[in-house]
């Protein structure tokens, strides 16, 4: 079945497209991911989204279309009994050290089963993936080896291209035709365990800030568990040198006691940060902060502590 009908509505230019409804939406992206589309079609339609933005229902349906193409991660929840934290990681470091694996690993000793995923390799970018590995995490690749990572303490990381190879191949389009699509949005909103009977929250970072109306939207009509806030050069950890904002969502309604305000004015001092961020300084820079050598950036104390307060708010 062709999408034309689809990008004939969306298609219409920044103030003449139209919205597509949730089962429009599921439909158009299930076509896409199951690689139904000419490449003419995907180009089409990753242009015109980009164009137009996604609303809250049609991010629902993506999401939806993406979960039932996602590898199946049920099985290690047991090794969760304190809750789960999901981490995407897509954006990487640009001139900031990539500090996304320093936070899972603070969650983690507060007992946190933590799932970071996303891309093991950027060419512009230093991913979660290399940090993690140049500190010794093994790659989860299924269920089992996820539950013995949390059953162990330790975090985990997945490939994106192991948890949903469609969804990797729909990001990867962004490298012919040089733009985002929707893909890289629905990645920021996976949480493989948000359907089942066990506690986890997701952070869900932005890095425009009219991305966060869109994405309360949705966390409201999905009624999710969330974090939300503007990430780090677009990694789901508090920017070391300043709190932002965070919103914590529970069931779609935003907590105010658990959400914080950023953090205003001009700052008198700045954290010591690593000389460098490629993966090997980073990870050196966590070590050295794991091991009580140099103290944790107080805004990444806050987010662990607003995390695990999050977490029992769920349990509760």
């Amino acid at each position: 079945m062709s999408i034309a009908a689809y990008i004939k509505e969306i298609g219409r230019g920044k103030d003449g497209a139209r919205a597509l409804s949730t089962p429009q939406a599921h439909d158009l992206l299930s076509q896409v991911l199951a690689g139904q589309v000419t490449d003419l079609e995907l180009g089409a339609f990753c242009l015109a989204m980009r164009i137009k933005g996604e609303t809250p229902e049609e991010l629902d349906g993506f999401v939806q279309a993406t979960l039932a193409h996602c590898l199946t991660l049920a099985d290690a929840a047991a090794a969760a009994p304190g809750g789960i934290v999901v981490l995407p990681s897509y954006n990487g470091a640009r001139k900031l050290p990539n500090l996304t694996a320093l936070l899972a690993e603070l969650l983690a000793r507060r007992g946190v089963a933590v799932l970071v995923h996303g891309p093991a390799t950027d060419p512009t970018r230093v991913t979660t993936a290399q940090v993690s590995q140049a500190m010794g995490w093994t790659p989860v690749s299924d269920a089992p080896s996820l539950r013995a990572t949390w059953a162990a303490g330790r975090p985990a990381f997945i490939d994106i291209a192991t948890l949903s190879p469609a969804l990797a191949r729909l990001l990867a389009v962004r490298w012919t035709i040089g733009l985002r699509n929707p893909g890289h949005t629905v990645a920021k909103l996976l949480d493989p365990f948000a359907a089942l009977p066990v506690p986890s929250v997701r952070v869900v970072n932005h890095t425009h800030p009219e991305y966060a109306h869109s994405l309360t939207g949705y966390l409201s009509l999905v009624e999710a568990d969330a974090l939300l806030m503007r990430g780090t050069e677009g990694e789901p950890v508090a920017d070391a040198r300043r709190q932002p904002r965070f919103e914590v969502f529970i069931r779609g309604q935003r907590e105010a006691d658990l959400s914080r305000a950023p953090e205003e004015g001009v700052l008198t001092a700045l954290p010591e940060l690593p000389g460098g961020f490629d993966a090997e300084t980073t990870a050196d820079w966590i070590r050295a902060i794991l091991a009580g050598q140099q103290p944790v950036p107080p805004a990444i104390t806050a987010q662990v502590d607003c995390l695990v307060a999050a977490l029992a708010r769920v349990q509760g």
